[in-house]
């Protein structure tokens, strides 16, 4: 059942070079049935891995650039008045798809952002007095650049806590970076790559990745790592239960890829940051340098005894 898995990241590690370990997280993101949300400097290959991510998974594939002047209704839709019919017809928006990228999510008002909440939490939409389902699998892929950049607008926490996990490229190393310059444009690379898998088949392996089997002794390991955050003085706030469960469910398919059907310690330690961090906030201190999120819970991981 994983082996066409393996064949998607072989593909994507061609596009997207010197990232093996991102494009794991993203895909162990995307089989867990979660969103994911890429942050980092524009020109990293943020877009193109989002959008070698839906060619390589063979879902339907809508993309919306964000910006300042988007509005709800140019991503949901809109009931046209059709004047041979002698009445309001809606028109879906790009939210009708499989897979949504949400390009530079953070460039459009909290108002635009929110018109994504309740398809990812519930894979619905309520537009016009009525609620229409999503397809399915439904998953949005979103970009974001850094929040100190101009024209940005800070996500919420209850849209940061949408998206199962976030992951950051990075600039390539030397010899990534020497493949680039002198190979082909990845827009074309993505052009040419062929679809690995079919929407059944992902809806297959996220049923089998929920039946992944979790020790009680496992279950007591993911308690102490959210209850050691909720401790933690240099937090705002904790884990939350649904981050718990999404820890949970990300270990699950990052055990699944390792080839395994059950969960181990090192399987929730490999998804802690990519799935927590962002979810939750240091507390500033004047006379103290603040930690990083990724910091705090490597500072967590480290002192609870497995």
């Amino acid at each position: 059942m994983f082996t066409k898995v393996h064949e998607v990241a072989k593909q994507l590690n061609q596009v997207i070079i010197g990232k093996p370990l991102q494009i794991q997280q993203a895909l162990v993101c995307l089989l867990a049935g979660g969103h994911l949300l890429i942050e980092d400097l524009p020109g990293v290959g943020k877009t193109t891995l989002a959008q070698a991510l839906a060619k390589s998974l063979g879902l339907a594939f809508n993309r919306v650039q964000f910006t300042s002047d988007l509005l709800p209704t140019d991503i949901i839709g809109v009931s046209i008045f059709e004047r041979e019919k002698n009445q309001f017809i809606f028109h879906p928006g790009p939210i009708f798809t499989q897979v949504l990228l949400a390009d530079e999510i953070n460039r459009a008002t909290p108002k635009t952002q929110s018109a994504l909440l309740e398809a990812m939490e519930e894979h619905q939409v309520s537009a016009e007095g009525e609620t229409r389902p999503l397809p399915q699998p439904f998953f949005v892929i979103a970009t974001q650049n850094p929040s100190h950049q101009v024209g940005t607008f800070a996500l919420p926490e209850s849209q940061l806590d949408r998206f199962l996990m976030c992951i950051s490229l990075g600039y390539p190393d030397a010899a990534a970076e020497r493949a680039l310059l002198a190979g082909e444009d990845r827009r074309h690379l993505i052009k040419t790559m062929q679809a690995a898998m079919q929407a059944q088949e992902m809806c297959d392996i996220q049923t089998a990745i929920r039946k992944i089997h979790v020790s009680d002794a496992l279950i007591h390991y993911v308690q102490q790592l959210a209850q050691a955050s909720r401790n933690n003085q240099h937090f705002i706030e904790g884990m939350s239960p649904r981050a718990a469960i999404a820890l949970l469910q990300a270990a699950k398919a990052w055990a699944a890829l390792e080839g395994r059907d059950h969960v181990l310690p090192e399987d929730v330690q490999a998804v802690l940051i990519p799935v927590v961090a962002h979810r939750l906030r240091p507390r500033q201190s004047p006379n103290v340098k603040t930690l990083t999120s990724a910091e705090l819970l490597t500072q967590i991981m480290q002192a609870i005894k497995v």
